[in-house]
């Protein structure tokens, strides 16, 4: 191509021809530059720049905004503790042995919650997505429960199975399953049609096409099922554990934030608040959001960098 491109430019035949073999050359230039793939280390200055700093800052400017409204005292201090009060509960929590048993108590029953639901809502998705009957038959009622507030699960699942983790479990299932069956029955609908015929060409059929054709399509919607159905899971369960309390359950966030009510003590609440939106930011630091860079990446959809 480059030879030609350099003949065309030089035969001598005018502006008309060489301007041609300008764009030809600026054409291949530009289909190289997407053939080319980023091997490279994301430089470290780069990273703290554009992915270090700026929470840090955001962070930054919130405490001290928080600070400012303490020194200006716009609230009594038993409203608006200092960050230094939330300080000390972290400390005082961390020095009695208590905080991470705070923490791993509501993160162990979130995720094993939702991972009941994703056994569950996956195959449920599937089922409501390829068969008509199915879906005209609890399609509606899928979506009826997931604009359903999860905590007026609580009550009845108290009533069902008692003060145990039986009843988290229940209150969580039934708060994130039809977002996760919902997230997935939305990815199939979107899968282009000609895939299908391709893969049915092909012999992928019934389970085979599903798990090689259906699946990898429909995986954008299907992920995001899976981080709503996590936020679901995870204030249903926060719901669950205000609610609900009892000696035989232990501390969760979700009664450390209610022991902060009935103690008056704003600084305990603050402290419950800010554990629960954490573990909400590492959740989805550490598994969705590698998982959503992945398949962007796997579908051209983002930079290799």
């Amino acid at each position: 191509m480059a030879s030609t491109e350099t003949t065309v430019a030089k035969d001598g035949k005018g502006g008309k021809d060489g301007r041609y073999g300008n764009d030809l050359a600026g054409l291949e230039a530009g289909l190289d530059a997407l053939d080319t793939v980023q091997t490279g280390r994301t430089p470290f200055r780069k990273t703290l720049t554009q992915k270090v700093l700026p929470p840090v800052v955001a962070v930054a400017l919130v405490l001290a905004v928080w600070q400012i409204l303490v020194w200006a005292e716009v609230a009594p201090d038993y409203k608006l503790p200092s960050p230094s009060d939330v300080w000390g509960e972290v400390r005082q929590s961390w020095l009695q042995g208590t905080l991470l048993d705070y923490i791993w108590t509501s993160v162990s029953r979130g995720l094993m919650g939702f991972l009941l639901a994703l056994a569950i809502g996956t195959p449920l998705g599937l089922l409501v997505a390829r068969v008509r009957f199915v879906r005209a038959a609890i399609g509606p009622i899928l979506s009826g429960l997931q604009s359903l507030p999860s905590v007026a699960w609580v009550p009845p699942a108290v009533i069902w199975l008692g003060l145990n983790d039986s009843m988290m479990y229940a209150v969580i299932l039934l708060g994130a399953v039809p977002s996760i069956a919902n997230g997935l029955v939305s990815g199939v609908d979107q899968v282009p049609p000609l895939f299908l015929r391709a893969g049915r060409t092909l012999g992928a059929t019934g389970l085979k096409g599903t798990w090689h054709i259906v699946m990898p399509a429909a995986l954008p919607g299907y992920l995001a099922g899976l981080k709503q159905g996590w936020a679901f899971s995870w204030r249903s369960l926060m719901a669950a554990e205000i609610i609900a309390t009892s000696p035989d359950l232990g501390i969760g966030l979700g009664q450390l934030l209610e022991q902060g009510r009935t103690n008056s003590s704003m600084s305990q609440v603050f402290l419950a608040i800010f554990l629960i939106l954490i573990v909400g930011i590492a959740i989805d630091l550490l598994i969705f959001s590698p998982l959503e860079r992945w398949v962007l990446r796997s579908r051209g959809l983002l930079a290799r960098s």
